[in-house]
Formats: structure tokens, C-alpha cells, sequence
């Protein structure tokens, strides 16, 4: 999840909030989906609290040909295609899910986690329980709440009843 201003358009969620540049929007992001509906007008869909927005580059096949935003067969999915509704939401600060598929995860991932993000406690826990020892020894360093501990200490953690924001800064 990311702290975003809702209300916005998809837009100016990525250009202005995230700092993409709209080349890379353009170009890059290929298939859009908001709230499980592909996007075609990034200018007019606007993101409220609690949406999920999902970004992928090209996607293989018909399928994805289908799905490309502005696309040649757009026209197909004319039925299940996102349609702004007409009272749009007020601008404020809310949470949104964020999802990165294929090349953009390696390409946008790492920046997004520099800059933090926010994980549900139980999906942290998972995550920090199926990783394997080379992992570990790969973090060189554990900061909660500003104060350094010990990487033990930081698997025993229950995080489930929480969100917590997640910061990964090279060292």
C-alpha cells in the first residue's frame, strides 16, 4: 500500500505523487487496471481511498492486446472497461493498494521500497518466515522505529494485528 492523495486522477497519481515521468507512463505502462476494471484515459479515472491500481507493461498474446490501454481491441472490453462514476471523491490523503507486474516490478520496485511502503503486519510475518538464511545474511542492518536491533529479534516480531511501513534502503 502507498499514502496517496485520492481524489486524483491515475495521472497525476504517477506523475506528480509518484514522480514518474509521463514518457514512462506513455510508453512503458501498457495495461492499467483500477479496482479490477482496465483503464484507458489515465487523464479522467480518478483513484479513491482504498483502490487497487495495478501497472503492467506489455502483456503477451490476445489477452494482452485486448487489455493494452488505447489498443486496437480496446473496443472488445468496451463491457468490463473502468467508466468514471459521476460524483468524483474529494481530495485527501488515503491509502491505495499498488500492484506491479512483469518488467515494472524490477524497474519501479526497488524505488518504491526505497521510499516505503505499507505492508498488512500478517503479510510481513509471512514473508519474513518463508525467507531463507542467504537472505538474512544479506541485511546488513535493521532499524525499528529509528533504533537498530537485532535481525532475530525482528523475525520474533507479531506483526499481524498492524500495517507497518516498510522502508528497504541500500546501505
Amino acid at each position: 500500500m502507498v499514502k496517496a492523495e485520492v481524489g486524483s486522477t491515475i495521472e497525476s497519481l504517477l506523475c506528480q505523487q509518484l514522480g514518474l515521468s509521463p514518457e514512462y507512463v506513455e510508453n512503458r505502462i501498457q495495461t492499467i487496471f483500477l479496482d479490477g476494471k482496465p483503464v484507458d484515459n489515465v487523464d479522467s479515472a480518478t483513484v479513491k481511498e482504498g483502490s487497487t491500481l495495478a501497472l503492467s507493461a506489455a502483456l503477451p498474446g490476445l489477452a494482452g492486446a485486448t487489455l493494452r490501454r488505447g489498443g486496437y481491441y480496446a473496443p472488445m472490453r468496451s463491457q468490463i472497461s473502468h467508466r468514471e462514476e459521476a460524483a468524483p471523491e474529494p481530495h485527501h490523503e488515503g491509502m491505495i493498494f499498488l500492484k506491479l507486474f512483469n518488467l515494472l516490478l524490477k524497474e519501479l520496485g526497488p524505488s518504491f521500497l526505497k521510499r516505503g511502503i505499507w505492508v498488512k503486519g500478517k503479510d510481513l510475518s509471512d514473508l519474513f518466515k518463508r525467507q531463507p538464511d542467504d537472505f538474512w545474511a544479506g541485511c546488513k542492518g535493521v532499524k525499528l522505529d529509528g533504533e537498530k536491533i537485532d535481525l532475530k529479534r525482528l523475525k520474533e516480531i507479531n506483526w499481524a494485528d498492524r500495517n507497518v511501513f516498510l522502508q528497504v534502503k541500500p546501505h
